[in-house]
Order: C-alpha cells, then structure tokens, then sequence
C-alpha cells in the first residue's frame, strides 16, 4: 500500500495540474470502490475549482469552491494520470475528472481498494478519515520530544507502535522498517523504553524521529526523481548483507502483528 513518501510524489505532479483547474464533468465507470461512491457524488463536484491540493497522512484532500474537500486514498493499486479529454478508457480506469484546461485525470484502481468521499471543508479535521491523525513526520510538530510523548505508555514493540497513525501520521510497514534500522534500534524494542517515565524523550527518541524524517525525506526526492527500483535499505532484502559501512550482518525477516519487518540483527541489536 502507498505510504506517505508515495501519497506525496502524486500530490506534487498533480497540484500543478488540478489547482485552480474547474471540474466540467465527472465520469464514473462504477458505483463503487472499496465502498460507494457518496450520494450524487459527481453532481457535488462538478463544476467547482479546485482551490488547493494537500495531503495528510496517505490521504489526498482536494479543497474545492464548493465548500466540500474531496478526500482520497490510493487503496492498494490505485493510480493517477494526466490524459487528453479525448483519451481512450483502459481497463480499470473508475473515476475520470474533465477540466476546464482540456485534461483529463483518470483514477485507475485494479483492486479498487482505494476510496473516494466528499467532507465539508470546515469539518474535514473532525469527521473525515483524517480525523484523529498524528503530527505530520515533516511537520515541526514532530520531533523527539512528540514520539517519546507519545510512546511513552505503550508496551508493544517500536515498529507496530510506529504503524499507528496517533503516533506519527502516514508511516506504514516499509518506511518504519528503514527508519528503525538508520537509528539502528531493534524492531522488538518496547515503544516506552525511548522515553522515561515521565514521557521526557531519552536520546534514542530523538535519533528515531531524526530518522524518519531523513528516510522520508530522501523518498520523495527519489520518487519524484523516477526512482522506483532499489530505494531501499533493508525492505525486502532478507538474506542480503547489511549496507551499513563495517557491518557483517545480514538481513533478516520476522512477522510483528502479522506485517513483515526487515531489520539487520547486528547494528539493530539495540534493545533499550
């Protein structure tokens, strides 16, 4: 499932495309994604512009004149393109918006896990899907201090306590796996042992929020750099040797709450 790095790169090639554009007509192929369509779904936002596009979390939000945002998730295999208003269909193409410059963007989901709905703009922090969200990873709000705070009173290890979007808001299993081993702490590490018993952040929390925002950071340089192959350190590499200058070990794979996890046993030693 796309994560953050992911949601962002698609934010940013189609802000340019979609801000300020007017929505003439909206095509749906079905009724339905991974749930149904809100009610006259396509009437609400045609003929709006859209004023901003914004991400928060794995969500895109597309503020629109209407007072309504439209709010949406990638799912699974979901996808964006830029079309010609006079382009031919493919298969699994769901969603189509017309605009008023003469493109097309076209939501193509094969597994069509992915959702679309419609949130009045003045509430979308209250009663949308991003409701109850954590800081942002690149937001200021986020730093040691934040995560250890957080943390500090949960007993699951640090990599699940890293998938929950209260803690740190658009983290999923890949970039929690890269993030753990660039601060070089073990996966299995209790979440509370970052900070004391107080919620004050100890040195590990800061070298983990550190962390993160590099891993994500260099992502989404590297997504919008077309580059999708060998991005990553430890993801997807079990048996491989650790890339960490010095180290001898080699990557290992393990299942936490039923999501793999790949880490290097020799500098993720650190459990405390």
């Amino acid at each position: 499932m796309p994560e953050l790095p992911e949601v962002e790169a698609v934010r940013r090639e189609l802000a340019p495309i979609l801000e300020g554009a007017e929505v003439g007509r909206v095509v749906l192929r079905r009724r339905n994604l991974r749930r149904p369509f809100p009610r006259a779904f396509d009437t609400r936002i045609t003929g709006a512009t859209v004023l901003r596009l914004r991400r928060r979390a794995k969500y895109l939000l597309a503020d629109l004149s209407s007072g309504d945002t439209l709010v949406m998730h990638l799912g699974m295999s979901g996808s964006f393109r830029v079309e010609r208003a006079d382009h031919s269909p493919e298969a699994h193409d769901h969603v189509v918006f017309d605009l008023s410059s003469g493109r097309s963007v076209v939501f193509n989901d094969p597994r069509r896990f992915g959702v679309m709905d419609l949130t009045p703009t003045d509430q979308i922090e209250r009663s949308s899907p991003v409701a109850g969200l954590g800081p942002e990873p690149l937001s200021a709000a986020f730093d040691g201090a934040a995560l250890a705070a957080a943390c500090a009173r949960t007993r699951r290890p640090i990599k699940i306590a890293l998938l929950d979007q209260a803690i740190v808001a658009g983290l999923g299993n890949i970039y929690a796996s890269e993030a753990l081993h660039r601060a070089r702490l073990s996966p299995r590490l209790r979440a509370s042992a970052i900070a004391t018993r107080s919620g004050a952040p100890l040195p590990s929390a800061h070298q983990l929020a550190g962390a993160i925002k590099t891993v994500v950071t260099r992502a989404i340089d590297q997504l919008m750099r077309g580059e999708r192959s060998q991005r990553f350190v430890v993801y997807g590499r079990e048996g491989e040797r650790c890339r960490r200058r010095g180290c001898t070990g080699r990557i290992r794979r393990i299942t936490q709450a039923g999501r793999a996890t790949f880490y290097c046993p020799v500098c993720q030693a650190r459990r405390k």
